[in-house]
């Protein structure tokens, strides 16, 4: 695979001609360990190459074989969008992310890679641009190929990735919409996490949409600023109102028996097309039957 940009302006060196585009000391690092190719104007260089105005430069790498290492599941995988470059997928609840002590067999990767390999796709080791919790359902972004993960990688180009959950809590959050500023840490070796001075930043924004006085539930949607583990759960909590279903954080088990988290909405500037992309989950069945 092939990746070149046309170069506009005073002469720079290829580091920072790719650099510019995105691309990570990295993989820079390891194209001149001879894991790829440096090209200018279709002809590989090496050395010191210097990119001049009017060059189309780049990168050429050879396609990714699988891990051997990542077991193959044939079982669903609900693709929302999917192009040479990404992959976006709608993770059902009760599904891990990636491969761990509990499961290393059916994980959300393993089933990337099933996929992969039933569709003879190019490159073959996918990378998780986005991860969720286990009983977390929704959107996961992931990059089909090392270059698109450099890529969005870069910090400019993350900061454009924006995602946005829905969540159900009991009882009625007041304000009813603001930000939640407290760091998050693992006081314990519990996989529980806690709001603790000593925790990293952790910021949430956050929303009420709604409100059932019957069932004294509510709807919020939620944004993060920062990505924590265990983040909103341990936020909402905070407030004093548990994510209907979270058993770790004392949430209520009535009505659901999982976290009542969704990843909604997915977007992000595509550094390919040029365009910014959106994308929207549907809920899944438990959720949608919840009184709000």
């Amino acid at each position: 695979m092939q990746f070149v940009w046309q170069h506009q302006g005073t002469p720079v060196s290829m580091k920072r001609f790719l650099t510019t585009h995105g691309i990570s000391m990295r993989l820079i690092k390891a194209v001149k360990h001879g894991e790829g190719q440096f090209v200018v104007n279709d002809q590989v260089k090496v050395g010191t190459i210097t990119v001049n105005n009017g060059d189309v430069a780049g990168l050429r790498l050879a396609n990714e074989a699988p891990d051997p290492e990542i077991a193959v599941s044939h079982q669903p995988l609900n693709v929302v969008f999917e192009d040479a470059n990404w992959l976006v997928v709608n993770k059902p609840a009760g599904l891990t992310s990636v491969p761990g002590p509990s499961d290393r067999t059916d994980t959300l990767v393993n089933r990337v890679k099933g996929y992969l390999l039933q569709t003879g796709a190019p490159n073959q080791r996918p990378h998780l641009i986005t991860r969720l919790d286990r009983d977390t359902s929704g959107l996961v972004l992931v990059a089909k190929h090392r270059v698109a993960q450099s890529i969005l990688a870069d910090p400019q180009l993350n900061a454009t990735l924006h995602k946005s959950y829905l969540a159900w809590v009991t009882g009625q959050v007041q304000p009813a919409e603001g930000i939640i500023d407290q760091p998050i840490g693992r006081p314990t070796e519990s996989p529980r996490r806690a709001v603790m001075a000593t925790g990293q930043r952790a910021v949430t924004k956050y929303q009420v949409e709604a409100y059932a006085a019957a069932e004294d539930v509510s709807r919020l949607q939620l944004e993060l600023v920062t990505g924590r583990t265990h983040q909103i759960r341990v936020h909402l909590t905070s407030l004093g109102h548990p994510l209907l279903g979270d058993q770790l954080y004392g949430g209520d088990q009535q009505l659901l028996t999982r976290q009542a988290l969704h990843a909604a909405t997915l977007e992000f500037y595509d550094p390919f097309e040029r365009q910014v992309v959106h994308f929207e989950a549907p809920l899944p069945n438990d959720l949608s039957q919840l009184p709000v």
